[in-house]
């Protein structure tokens, strides 16, 4: 199992880190290791003193593919959720600033946090999904899958010409305007539409 991420695909959000929106997706990776199951405390690194929170949704792989065409891409994923994208803010400014790979800033272990997969059915618009993120219960980041630049089946096309899909590969699409720092003590819970589907305490 692998862990895809897309970075950028919110254009708000691209602009409030004074990054340029893309072209196409930006695509990094996270190990298996980073994968951080629901209900499981997070606990802060110590290699950092900028934690921030970045929610995403999620898509669980179904299928084995490559070369995947956008108009089949929907065979290929069946389920959704939320996850965190925890990132090590100060590390990620530093290496790339240096010009240096930003993977220990991204990729540390249990930087992934998934929550409870919902089944994609028929009915699901997925160009009208509503997604938000409570911290300590105040609203800190909301979005809609309707204001990603690449829509969930142009990123799994994308991603397919460079890696091969698995079943049970989870790709992170994501994050909206809003991300910000998080600290110990900390309660995050995320939710689509009005159903939480994932609990973080910051330990």
């Amino acid at each position: 199992m692998k862990i895809i991420c897309v970075g950028r695909n919110y254009a708000a959000h691209a602009k409030e880190l004074g990054n340029d929106v893309p072209d196409e997706p930006v695509i990094f990776m996270k190990p298996k290791n980073a994968l951080l199951q629901g209900h499981t405390p997070f606990y802060y690194p110590e290699f950092t003193n900028e934690l921030h929170y970045e929610c995403e949704l999620v898509l669980r792989v179904c299928k084995n593919g490559k070369y995947i065409q956008e108009r089949q891409a929907s065979n290929y994923y069946n389920g959704i959720t939320v996850g965190i994208d925890f990132t090590a803010r100060d590390l990620q400014n530093d290496l790339m600033s240096k010009g240096l790979p930003w993977e220990k800033s991204k990729a540390f272990d249990n930087s992934a946090a998934v929550g409870k997969f919902l089944d994609i059915t028929p009915g699901l618009n997925k160009k009208n999904i509503n997604f938000s993120l409570l911290k300590n219960k105040e609203l800190v980041q909301q979005g809609n899958s309707g204001d990603m630049i690449f829509s969930f089946d142009a990123i799994i096309a994308n991603i397919s010409n460079y890696f091969s899909l698995n079943i049970g590969d989870l790709i992170f699409t994501g994050t909206p305007a809003g991300v910000g720092e998080c600290v110990v003590g900390d309660d995050l819970e995320a939710f689509i539409d009005k159903e939480m589907l994932l609990k973080i305490e910051v330990k």
